[in-house]
């Protein structure tokens, strides 16, 4: 039998952090390493439920002008591929040749991102393009999904005389009181 192919997302990092709704507000205004952390931690678990089990997911943060990355970084967190771009290199390159390769390939592939340049360059021949303020909402509702899912319901107590045709019931009351008799 042969293998299924999984459809492959690419998720913009850092453009969904500053333009996703769901991610500014941990974000803004401090862009200290710490709440920059949290954000991508965040960033990661979401990506990890959006895919679900027929995705290969990729994450990909622009590492262009920090001086201290002189070498691509490329590392797994669970189903996540996590890639953070070497000095000199953009985010929207990686992501342009991924989303190429995928299209070359005939891999059906998603590119979530704000930037007009990116989204002008992978649109088509099977591949789709969200944008960071959509996959924020997306990701809010199937948040909000999942905790409906937890609310408990309230139970209520029903006789058998409210859960039949009330037909029925009038028969087995008429049969009840001619048996009375």
């Amino acid at each position: 039998m042969p293998k299924v192919r999984k459809r492959l997302l690419i998720v913009d990092g850092y453009n969904v952090l500053r333009s996703g709704s769901r991610y500014s507000r941990i974000t803004f205004p401090d862009y200290t390493d710490d709440t920059f952390n949290q954000a991508r931690e965040r960033l990661i678990n979401d990506v990890i439920a959006f895919a679900g089990m027929n995705t290969d997911p990729i994450i990909v943060f622009d590492a262009a002008d920090n001086t201290y990355a002189a070498k691509e970084s490329d590392t797994k967190i669970g189903p996540v591929r996590v890639i953070f771009t070497r000095r000199g290199h953009s985010a929207d390159s990686l992501i342009e040749r991924l989303a190429h390769d995928a299209k070359e390939a005939g891999r059906e592939t998603l590119v979530v991102s704000s930037d007009a340049s990116i989204q002008d360059a992978v649109f088509g021949g099977g591949v789709d393009r969200m944008s960071a303020e959509g996959f924020s909402q997306e990701m809010e509702m199937h948040e909000k999904a999942v905790h409906e899912d937890e609310s408990p319901e309230v139970s209520e107590k029903r006789t058998l005389a409210e859960r039949i045709d009330p037909k029925i019931a009038d028969a087995l009351r008429q049969m009840r009181d001619e048996g009375r008799k």
